[in-house]
């Protein structure tokens, strides 16, 4: 019995370290990351410096895929449960510097950079339609040896989720849409409102401070570090070719969809109203939605505390 004993917990020690090991080989930064070119290096400081803002010891993997290379972040214990964190349009991962902590308390956290959109991603193949892009977050997550995890999106980054769980679902234990743009409601590229999502900030004080108002009911709120890198993201990028295929999906799919699913909006959101909730509770078998008071689109920084404990009581004993 005792040599069973020191067997078990060789093997546990062994597990571990080749758990750790395997991800070792991915922390190293490569070259456009050491060896900055001009054009990048301001949007990289601000967004180490925003990085201050998550307050917790975090990893920074960098990730070689078909595509080019994927930026995660890793924080949290090894021992727990997996989340998986899809951020809003040029947002970044950066955007959870109010809900990390939270998160990270109980779980295992792996916050993902669209590789599209500026941030520490790096994209050396062009994608051709949305399935390759949902099929590169799953080569991300078989290079992380995520075999059961929660996903969690926001804006962009919740159609991208659900667009994820419909090539291949078996992995995802459960999903967390914050004000999923385009999800279950229809907003015409061609408007106004559109650009605003795209072009949230300018350098234009005015109008930083307009489009500001729009999208978050509370901008004293959101923290200037995070303004002054969204405001450079955002004048890097420009509307890539899948922003307009970004359609609601349709009945059937969300009917496809077999893991507990959880919406969120704000009481002020310019991209969700009732409906999203509506149709979310009759379209979904596991369903389930709630509206959040005083906030706006940026609900997960308008109501952090709120949104952070519908999160963690959701995902319990999932």
């Amino acid at each position: 019995m005792q040599k069973l004993k020191i067997f078990c917990l060789c093997f546990f020690f062994i597990s571990v370290f080749n758990c750790k090991n395997d991800y070792l080989k991915y922390t190293d930064e490569p070259e456009y990351i050491t060896n900055i070119q001009s054009e990048h290096k301001a949007y990289f400081d601000a967004y180490d410096a925003t990085m201050k803002l998550w307050d917790i010891p975090f990893e920074e993997l960098y990730i070689p895929t078909n595509y080019g290379i994927a930026h995660v972040i890793v924080t949290g214990s090894n021992n727990k449960d997996s989340v998986v964190l899809l951020h809003g349009m040029n947002a970044s991962s950066t955007m959870w510097y109010p809900n990390i902590k939270a998160l990270s308390n109980d779980y295992r956290v792996f916050a993902i950079d669209f590789i599209l959109e500026p941030g520490k991603s790096f994209i050396t193949k062009d994608f051709e339609n949305t399935n390759q892009i949902a099929e590169w977050y799953h080569e991300i997550f078989k290079k992380l040896n995520l075999e059961k995890f929660h996903l969690i999106g926001a804006s962009r980054g919740g159609w991208l989720a659900v667009n994820i769980a419909l090539q291949q679902q078996e992995n995802i234990k459960s999903m967390i849409l914050l004000s999923p743009a385009q999800t279950f409601i229809w907003i015409r590229p061609s408007t106004n409102l559109l650009k605003n999502i795209i072009y949230t900030f300018s350098s234009k004080e005015k109008q930083i401070q307009e489009t500001l108002e729009s999208m978050s009911s509370n901008v004293d709120n959101i923290n200037k570090t995070y303004i002054e890198q969204y405001a450079i993201a955002t004048e890097k990028d420009s509307i890539n070719k899948f922003v307009v295929d970004m359609m609601p999906f349709s009945k059937q799919d969300f009917k496809s969809l077999k893991m507990p699913v959880l919406v969120l909006i704000g009481d002020d959101d310019m991209i969700n109203n009732e409906k999203s909730i509506f149709l979310t509770k009759k379209l979904i078998n596991k369903g389930q939605g709630e509206v959040i008071n005083n906030a706006g689109h940026f609900l997960s920084i308008d109501q952090a505390e709120t949104v952070n404990e519908n999160i963690l009581n959701f995902l319990k004993d999932k």
